[in-house]
């Protein structure tokens, strides 16, 4: 991971977007879309400011490779107004609604990855319902309820083409650590049968789709 680091070029400093992906995290980030990218465009589901779209972006961009970035931006359960992890900042008073897309996209063209990253601000069932882009990797950061993480698992995780690698953050195997579903989505991919289990890094899990 050091030699991942030494070599990622980073167009923005990850510590001035917001976000809760740890930087070693993101170098794993970086490493996997940059071993897949050959194998087609990576999509993340939950991009939030931006600070993972970075990691990807970067990589991908290196390779002439897209990021499509699925994100409603009205924020998942915890970023709410009352919740523990609300950010007064990207509340839009006005329609009393999260909206953190003006942000994201503000990130996006610091970073000037406008022409790597294709924002679909949409939930993850509308933007996957006609969706046929085959993927080179997927990763999972979107909203952490059972219902949630399950429809994100299920929707874009076919779309993988052999070799290619789905990554999950926020595994927590204790449940006093953190919240169960990506952890149970990451369980129900490894049982599956289709992939097999990378090293994980902090709470980021990965794991490859077999060849077929």
């Amino acid at each position: 991971m050091k030699n991942v680091r030494q070599s990622m070029a980073l167009p923005l400093d990850p510590d001035s977007v917001k976000g809760f992906l740890d930087p070693e995290e993101g170098a794993r980030l970086y490493e996997l879309a940059d071993l897949t990218a050959s194998l087609g465009p990576c999509l993340e589901v939950g991009s939030y400011c931006g600070k993972s779209t970075l990691y990807l972006g970067a990589a991908c961009r290196s390779h002439g490779q897209l990021v499509y970035a699925v994100d409603h931006h009205r924020g998942s359960e915890e970023h709410q107004k009352g919740e523990a992890y609300h950010d007064s900042t990207l509340y839009d008073s006005e329609a009393e609604r999260m909206d953190t897309f003006p942000e994201f996209r503000r990130n996006v063209d610091r970073a000037g990855l406008t022409d790597t990253v294709v924002p679909i601000v949409a939930g993850t069932q509308l933007a996957g319902r006609h969706w046929q882009i085959p993927l080179g990797m997927v990763f999972i950061d979107g909203g952490h309820s059972e219902a949630a993480a399950l429809a994100d698992y299920r929707t874009w995780a076919p779309h993988l083409v052999p070799g290619g690698v789905l990554a999950i953050h926020d595994l927590f195997p204790d449940p006093q650590a953190g919240g169960q579903a990506p952890y149970h989505i990451y369980q129900l991919a490894a049982a599956s049968g289709l992939f097999e289990p990378l090293e994980t890094v902090g709470t980021l899990g990965a794991l490859r789709r077999f060849d077929l």
